[in-house]
């Protein structure tokens, strides 16, 4: 049996907006045009948010990968905290431990 998510979702906001705007009549037509306009635009549901986390187990510097044999030497020249295009790099970049163990061969 398919679930439909986004059916669901449409029931939820119509049976949340429903819930929400049932017990309150709004008598100015100006007022309650705004907030039809409001409800309609989404208010009551916003984009959803995404962000980085950098709390992430730290899974060693991409040097560490090459002193190891993991990655190959050219990796250390490449992978390197940079200020521009043509700057050399000062540090090497320190992975996260998911990105390590994806660096590994299968």
């Amino acid at each position: 049996m398919a679930v439909d998510v986004f059916a669901i979702r449409d029931r939820l906001i119509g049976d949340y907006r429903a819930f929400t705007s049932g017990t309150v009549e709004v008598r100015d037509r100006r007022i309650a045009a705004h907030v039809t306009g409001l409800l309609d635009g989404g208010a009551q549901w916003p984009d959803p948010w995404l962000s980085l986390n950098p709390s992430f187990e730290t899974g060693g510097t991409v040097s560490d990968l090459v002193a190891e044999g993991i990655l190959h030497p050219e990796n250390e020249r490449i992978f390197r905290v940079k200020k521009h295009a043509n700057d050399p790099g000062s540090t090497t970049l320190t992975l996260h431990r998911h990105q390590r163990e994806a660096s590994r061969p299968c």
